[in-house]
């Protein structure tokens, strides 16, 4: 079940917490810059990295469910290679984020239906910042 363009900018428009899994703390990787931007338009990023303290001035956390122990998580931005997709699903279930984005290059079938069966709508294959500033004008 596609997310429409519609359903999206309604989800960004409400989201307030953001956990991006696999957040670098190097400022040239793309999930740095995606994240600081995130930032900058006003959402709570949440940086999910094992073995990382904090980056971008927010505490990081080893996974998604100490990640949410914080608060709500609404979206899960997650920078990982494609077959480590499975192993956030048991996360994703037990959090329930209300969308799953998965960034450019990044794409799991079979998890990806897991999680929407479950009523969590998942896009993939796209960049969150790239939709934000389409969607949002920022």
């Amino acid at each position: 079940m596609p997310v429409s363009d519609a359903e999206l900018r309604q989800l960004l428009g409400t989201t307030r917490r953001i956990a991006v899994v696999g957040l670098s703390p190097n400022p040239r990787r793309p999930s740095h810059g995606v994240a600081a931007y995130l930032k900058a338009a006003g959402y709570q990023i949440v940086p999910v990295r094992p073995g990382v303290r904090e980056v971008l001035g927010e505490a990081a956390h080893a996974d998604l469910v100490s990640a949410a122990a914080a608060g709500p998580i609404d979206v899960v931005n997650v920078f990982r290679r494609s077959e480590a997709i499975p192993d956030l699903v048991p996360a994703c279930l037990t959090i329930r984020p209300r969308l799953v984005f998965l960034q450019e290059g990044v794409s799991h079938p079979a998890s990806e239906r897991l999680l929407e069966q479950a009523g969590i709508p998942v896009v993939s294959d796209r960049c969150l910042m790239v939709d934000h500033q389409r969607l949002l004008g920022n």
